[in-house]
């Protein structure tokens, strides 16, 4: 009897140690799916892609953009407080997509961008004034005409960067709103690209991702908006399980950290990264529920953070989802 027992207690300790492990890899994995995407209103017209976007408070302004056959220039606003869309003036410049925008004080900045009626790139600024729903034209972009270049603003000024022009870029330029000029600046020491993206943390705007030449770049830099000045830092590829290179993204900030998700590495991707500055480090979150998707837009008021439009391969897309980093996935909300 005593031997029965001896061996059915071995047996339970064995079976112990094995759900042990098992849950705990089971916790692993649902640490590492972190993140749930909840549905919003959707868009209220025409699915499309490569539109430019911005947000002012809680509201999101987005416009231009390309659906697969035609190129626009109306404009919209996103309210996240009332789940709503509504239509406003129409960007004044011509049909585009690829554009690029930034915030000064609260007025809306859009330019440069592609019209493929004529295959051309663009170089055309204007601003946006939100009390009056009123555009401005402003001084045409200091650089080359281009698209797929990335913007961001401070309090004082808006800045340009990179691009494709016919050829991959790496310039910056700073807007003087006061002054409506524009000069160049210096010190980036990246590579060249084209559809790189930007988040800005504090006083700091972190960007990286893009490609040149079929070539993904995996460089990371930080610019500081009160110095002016661009510090390299660990490439995104140095974790091999962290694959954040990719090109045509969107990136966006969320109390404190940011985020890169979607885009395109050797065709549409849905994996989204979490970036934590105090420790320069990047953690895989839950993918994008809905499509996959490349040339998306992204709102963000620093407490929020929402995706939407796009396309996969010829699907064009009208979606919208916001992003809650810190909730267990949850599909029955979508």
């Amino acid at each position: 009897m005593k031997k029965f027992n001896r061996n059915v207690g071995l047996r339970l300790i064995c079976l112990s140690a094995i759900l042990t492990l098992f849950y705990n890899c089971n916790s692993d994995d649902s640490d590492d799916e972190l993140g749930n995407w909840v549905k919003k209103s959707s868009f209220n017209e025409e699915a499309r892609s490569s539109s430019s976007a911005f947000t002012i408070g809680n509201i999101g302004y987005m416009g231009t953009g390309y659906d697969g056959d035609d190129y626009y220039n109306d404009f919209w606003s996103y309210n996240m407080d009332t789940n709503s869309w509504q239509q406003l003036s129409d960007f004044p410049g011509v049909e585009r997509s690829s554009a690029v925008s930034f915030v000064i004080n609260n007025d809306g900045y859009m330019g440069t961008g592609y019209n493929g009626d004529t295959n051309e790139e663009l170089a055309d600024f204007y601003k946006y004034n939100v009390a009056t729903n009123s555009w401005t034209q402003i001084s045409d972009f200091g650089g080359s005409a281009r698209y797929g270049a990335v913007g961001f603003g401070s309090s004082t000024s808006g800045y340009v960067g990179t691009g494709y022009d016919g050829s991959d870029k790496k310039d910056f330029w700073k807007y003087n709103p006061t002054a409506d000029s524009w000069e160049e600046i210096f010190g980036f020491g990246g590579d060249k690209r084209r559809d790189g993206v930007t988040f800005t943390i504090a006083n700091n705007v972190y960007f990286g991702t893009g490609i040149s030449n079929g070539v993904y770049e995996e460089d990371f830099w930080v610019f500081n908006l009160d110095t002016e000045v661009w510090t390299e830092l660990e490439d995104i590829d140095e974790d091999d399980d962290d694959d954040v290179y990719r090109s045509n993204a969107v990136a966006f900030t969320l109390n404190g950290k940011g985020y890169i998700a979607c885009g395109e590495y050797g065709g549409s991707i849905s994996t989204v990264y979490e970036y934590t500055p105090s420790n320069e480090s990047w953690e895989e979150k839950t993918e994008f529920e809905l499509y996959a998707r490349r040339d998306a837009i992204a709102f963000s008021n620093g407490e929020r953070g929402f995706v939407a439009l796009g396309r996969n391969g010829t699907l064009y897309l009208d979606d919208n989802m916001e992003f809650f980093p810190n909730d267990e996935q949850d599909d029955d909300d979508n």
